[in-house]
């Protein structure tokens, strides 16, 4: 992660109020969702969360929004079901070694158990249905270190040194904890850098792959892949370098430019992988938004484009249409949003909710995004730990390190509007683009057919908005600087 400004205009770290309780725990069956509730078939209407930037209100039930007659002035967002765009996998957070750390060391048994239900269990809960682990160090990590770390001026082509061990006390146990919860987890996987000595530095910070280890690094990710699978951590999709354009200065990290990236896909990760089960998918790119040709350099190798099954964008600089773009140029390549950072910085300390619900999670999903990730699910209240990095950057909670007592920040509240509701399986629906002060975006659930709409008012006065949806026709004013989450069952209301 590096800290740059986007084109919207905050600054960013690359890479609330305190709440008495987590949610009491749920099930540990996962094998099918609800939405949070079902209204009532006596008295149809369209059921309402909503969130206030000034932290009013925050994932706040509110009274149902009647439906109306259609009124003679057409509604300002239209939607068309019979429109549709991409399916969602889900939403989620990664468990860095610091999140797990915390997770495992800073809470009672007791405790662990309901914050990881809150958070990947079905709704009351989060329902978390994706995260992102690193492979070897990143700046979220206690200290620096590889898979295969070797004395200086010594190297280990086959491997014989590998091991996961850095893993076996905080992370697999707290994914596998995850799982448990939630069996349909998917789990993404990205190293920071590949071991020391296959590199130009000769150390994890800084540097490139040398062209000879290329295929040894392969096997190294793969080896990754059997030894997670073998302690029951299933990796859903790999990416071959976390923000391959950038070296930081004090963490692990390495350059790695697309033409060897295609190498190294095609030539050796894509057919080892190939014949593996589960399979293990491969996204390009992870890194941001403002260079979108370096992950269509990829695509367009003949070799590497076979095995690359979409990209992964971070949210640090540019805007979500780079995605859009890749898209037109490869429409069966998925996109994922796997990295976005929120933080103590005083352009977003209280833009927070707003921005991510807007930017992040709305501007990547109507830029065929089918997966949206946070970065640390949990940092403590001195914003670690961390080795080197981001000294500011927030978790989607914060841990108190002394009493293990869970405050949900602001970005928590953005991503509840969308998980709670939108389930996997989902698929994007038209919605008509409206100004710039009113955003939205609509799903309509597997399932049941239930209809989600996401609303974010951003303007500093309150707005109405009328929506309408084949028979169903609805009105509502949004309060200053607020997200809405409105959800019905268009079955309810044919004529």
């Amino acid at each position: 992660m590096k800290r740059g400004v986007n084109t919207f205009g905050w600054i960013a770290i690359a890479g609330g109020a305190l709440l008495a309780a987590c949610a009491p725990a749920q099930s540990s069956s996962r094998t099918s969702r609800t939405p949070v509730s079902q209204p009532s078939p006596a008295k149809p209407a369209v059921e309402l969360w909503l969130s206030t930037q000034d932290r009013r209100l925050r994932l706040a039930r509110q009274p149902d929004v009647p439906i109306s007659v259609p009124a003679s002035v057409p509604a300002n967002i239209l939607i068309d079901t019979h429109h549709t765009y991409q399916t969602i996998v889900g939403f989620g957070a990664a468990l860095t070694d610091s999140s797990s750390w915390l997770i495992q060391h800073r809470l009672t048994a007791r405790q662990r158990n309901a914050f990881l239900h809150e958070m990947f269990g079905p709704p009351p809960g989060l329902g978390l249905d994706m995260t992102r682990l690193t492979i070897g160090a990143s700046d979220f990590s206690l200290r620096h270190y590889s898979l295969d770390d070797l004395p200086a001026g010594q190297a280990d082509p086959g491997l014989e040194h590998f091991n996961i061990a850095t893993d076996l006390d905080d992370v697999i146990p707290t994914v596998r904890e995850a799982l448990a919860i939630n069996p349909r987890l998917h789990i993404i996987a990205s190293p920071w850098s590949a071991p020391a000595w296959m590199k130009t530095t000769g150390s994890l910070i800084g540097g490139t792959l040398l062209v000879r280890y290329e295929s040894t690094f392969a096997t190294y990710l793969v080896k990754y892949v059997d030894a997670m699978r073998d302690h029951g951590v299933p990796i859903w999709a790999l990416t071959i370098q976390n923000e391959p354009a950038f070296q930081p200065g004090n963490y692990p990290g390495m350059e790695l430019g697309p033409a060897a990236r295609a190498r190294i896909i095609g030539k050796y990760l894509g057919p080892a992988l190939a014949n593996h089960e589960p399979r293990t998918r491969i996204l390009g790119w992870d890194h941001n938004w403002d260079a979108p040709e370096q992950p269509l350099a990829v695509l367009a190798d003949p070799a590497a484009t076979h095995y690359v099954d979409g990209v992964a964008w971070h949210c640090y600089a540019g805007d979500p249409g780079a995605q859009s773009r890749v898209h037109r140029a490869f429409p069966h390549k998925d996109a994922y949003l796997t990295e976005c950072s929120g933080g103590d910085w005083e352009s977003t300390k209280n833009d927070a909710l707003l921005w991510f619900a807007r930017e992040l999670l709305l501007g990547s999903l109507r830029n065929w995004a089918r997966g949206v990730v946070y970065w640390n699910l949990a940092l403590d209240e001195n914003h670690g730990p961390h080795s080197g990095g981001c000294d500011d950057c927030r978790g989607l909670v914060t841990i108190d390190s002394r009493t293990g007592a869970v405050s949900r920040n602001d970005e928590y509240y953005a991503f509840a509007h969308f998980g709670r509701f939108v389930l996997p399986g989902a698929v994007r629906v038209a919605s008509t683009a409206t100004g710039p002060d009113i955003r939205n975006v609509a799903f309509r659930n597997a399932g049941d057919g239930r209809l989600v709409l996401v609303v974010v008012n951003s303007a500093k006065v309150a707005q109405e908005v009328s929506v309408g949806q084949g028979h169903v026709y609805f009105r509502y004013k949004m309060p200053a600087e607020s997200v809405a989450t409105f959800s019905w069952n268009p079955g309810q209301h044919t004529p």
